[in-house]
């Protein structure tokens, strides 16, 4: 899909409140906030802004944040968890604005944390803008994914195959799907116009995934820690724009 400046326009305001989430919900986290207050932080900024929410009621999710501690990797329900110091909390957010989407994440500390998490986070985020740095018209799509595995592994992490990126526009997942790995084919050719929510889910252990009996949560199945992180970009003349930075 091919996206309109006035289209693009509309994402970058989606994007600017899915920004404000990000930095309201990162203010907010601390040891002994539950993740369910978490979700109510997001959900004043999503009123205040007029915007809503792509998360709320998608496919029955009940919250407007996916909040994700620790093992968990993505799709955590916000509930009476109360984080605790040396946590690691995953925070996936949206926000709709006439009719069109942003989405991104993050993995925030709770108070000081072991050196294994700082190094998980910091090589996740580097991931993803290893990834972001090939939306460059021209460019094959896979080579996102072959960015990301690259910075991961060469770190010793593995990357999430289950779970992947996927393009975004007046849904919030649309086709094509984008890996974080190789996946043996270099995929279609980038156009300006097209734009795509890269989220790199990187583990300190295997990649495996295991699902919770809620339907949801998706953690790792050897219990190691896992990190989350996640901007929605498109592809311009320029080069890429990262449409849910502040």
């Amino acid at each position: 899909m091919i996206r309109s400046p006035e289209e693009i326009r509309k994402m970058r305001r989606a994007g600017r409140v899915v920004a404000e989430i990000i930095e309201q919900t990162r203010a907010a986290i601390k040891p002994g906030v539950t993740t369910l207050e978490l979700d109510a932080v997001a959900r004043e900024v999503l009123e205040r802004r007029g915007a809503r929410s792509n998360f709320l009621n998608y496919h029955g999710f009940p919250a407007v944040i996916c909040t994700s501690p620790n093992d968990m990797i993505v799709h955590g329900i916000p509930g009476p968890y109360r984080l605790k110091e040396g946590d690691i909390v995953s925070v996936d957010c949206g926000a709709i604005v006439e009719g069109y989407h942003g989405d991104a994440a993050y993995t925030a500390p709770v108070g000081e944390v072991g050196e294994l998490a700082v190094r998980l986070m910091a090589v996740t985020e580097r991931s993803l803008y290893a990834g972001i740095d090939q939306m460059v018209a021209g460019n094959r799509l896979h080579e996102i994914g072959r960015a990301v595995q690259a910075v991961a592994e060469a770190a010793g992490f593995s990357v999430v195959r289950k779970y992947v990126g996927h393009a975004i526009g007046t849904a919030m997942h649309e086709e094509p799907q984008v890996p974080n790995y190789w996946p043996g084919t270099p995929g279609p050719k980038l156009k300006v116009g097209n734009v795509f929510a890269i989220e790199p889910m990187v583990n300190a252990g295997t990649y495996e995934t295991v699902e919770l009996d809620d339907g949801w949560s998706v953690v790792t199945a050897d219990g190691a820690l896992s990190a989350h992180f996640e901007h929605t970009v498109a592809v311009t003349e320029e080069g890429p724009e990262v449409l849910t930075l502040p």
